[in-house]
């Protein structure tokens, strides 16, 4: 592939920029009861405002700020996606912007714990910060009392990752040569379909987004160029031709 003049790399967080999920891992490793509820209810309350549910009853079993920190302090993390992310910084012209249905303070730690906390231009996920008493009060991206997003193809109600790639497209005014989207869940399957011939999906195998793309995306339209990856070894390599 030849070296675009300017190229956009859009990550999801979990299993796509990480090597778990942020929502699920904190309770997995301080309180799998809690995880085991979650999975009970994911189908009656939205995940969002799940996860916040959960959030208020770990602090009301005096679970700390310093425990869920930690938690995701070693959560694992891929040495392999740490070298592809910094040396494709380092070599400039590439923007990087994070679309994800995790957290700001989920995000915002584990990025500083790996020194990535200036990897990305902009960071677009749901709102959550620390109480005072030690209680991580999240909310949902698009508030249920507000205008809601107008997005057919499925996401959350909590956040459309296609609208929100739309929006900072039109903020930033460039027409970009390449964009590059990397991701695995459901919900990555609406930013793609917003992408050109000449963009790329690098799509994490055996997730949702793969089941998506060959099942809806011929009938969908879908543009880009896709490309398969397992682990972070593999996009090391993919990047590493950008």
């Amino acid at each position: 592939m030849s070296q675009p003049k300017n190229q956009l790399v859009v990550f999801d967080f979990d299993w796509s920029l990480a090597d778990q999920d942020t929502d699920r891992w904190i309770f997995e490793v301080l309180a799998p009861d809690l995880r085991r509820k979650m999975k009970s209810l994911k189908d009656q309350v939205q995940w969002t405002d799940l996860v916040a549910q959960s959030l208020r009853e770990a602090h009301s079993r005096s679970i700390t700020k310093e425990q869920i920190i930690h938690a995701l302090e070693v959560m694992p993390f891929h040495p392999a996606m740490i070298r592809a992310v910094t040396e494709l910084k380092a070599r400039g012209e590439t923007t990087f912007l994070c679309l994800s249905n995790s957290n700001t303070t989920f995000i915002s730690t584990i990025l500083k714990h790996k020194a990535l906390d200036d990897l990305f231009d902009q960071i677009v996920t749901n709102p959550a910060h620390w109480e005072p008493s030690g209680l991580l009060n999240l909310r949902r991206r698009v508030d249920p009392e507000g205008p809601q997003h107008t997005c057919d193809v499925g996401c959350s109600p909590n956040m459309c990752k296609g609208e929100e790639l739309e929006t900072f497209l039109a903020s930033k005014g460039i027409e970009y040569d390449h964009i590059v989207y990397v991701g695995d869940g459901t919900n990555d399957f609406c930013p793609i379909l917003r992408l050109r011939s000449q963009d790329t999906v690098f799509c994490r195998t055996s997730r949702g987004l793969q089941k998506r793309i060959q099942k809806e995306g011929e009938e969908r339209g879908l543009k880009c160029n896709v490309h398969y990856w397992g682990g972070a070894w593999e996009l090391e390599e993919k990047f590493a031709r950008l």
